[in-house]
């Protein structure tokens, strides 16, 4: 296949679009989880004092809190279990532009935080919420838009995150499933109110 100047040209510059958005995204994301890390590092040292700052249930004063509460952890199995699926998903929701990551970041925090608010009795922190919502803003991407980029990471992330979706029924005590379920329709709400016009 042959290209003319201005189509080379072009091409080019589309592939040095998409390699400056995949290394922003890939640098948001390192950035945001070396501050989870830090952060349990602190709530180690402090004895476990900054876990106040999760989600307490019906308290209208801790609402604030459901900003907080996706960026702290129960000790650092709970960080670890969730690192890499923050990792590999918030890459992929993060590469197709950061402001668009951020809001849509914003509505699952938001979704989740006040739906574990809302529905749970007990106290609720994690980087789950995002990795469910996330993962719902991949899949939602791919039916609303319909692009084949979008289409392909959605069967992608379906194919090797599919089991996830256990994570949204009441099985484990000890398991926020109501952060999972809300981080889940809060990715899905984010990825339909962000969705291009098919226009475009």
């Amino acid at each position: 296949m042959s290209y003319s100047p201005v189509q080379r040209e072009s091409r080019n510059e589309g592939l040095a679009t998409q390699g400056t958005r995949a290394l922003a995204a890939a640098t948001l994301i390192l950035l945001v989880t070396a501050g989870m890390w830090v952060l349990e590092g602190v709530d180690y040292v402090a004895n476990g004092r900054l876990d106040q700052y999760g989600i307490h249930p019906h308290d209208v004063g801790d609402l604030p809190d459901i900003f907080t509460a996706p960026f702290l952890h129960v000790g650092f199995g709970h960080l670890m279990a969730n690192t890499v699926p923050f990792l590999i998903l918030g890459f992929l929701a993060a590469i197709r532009g950061i402001a668009k990551f951020l809001a849509a970041s914003l509505v699952i925090i938001v979704v989740g935080g006040l739906g574990v608010w809302f529905t749970s009795s007990a106290l609720t922190l994690g980087s789950s919420i995002l990795i469910f919502g996330f993962f719902g803003y991949l899949i939602g991407r791919g039916l609303f838009e319909r692009r084949l980029l979008d289409i392909a990471l959605a069967v992608g992330v379906v194919a090797v995150y599919g089991t996830m979706l256990v994570g949204v029924l009441p099985s484990d005590p000890s398991i926020s499933w109501q952060g999972h379920l809300f981080g889940l329709i809060g990715g899905v709400l984010a990825a339909w109110m962000l969705r291009r016009p098919r226009s475009e």
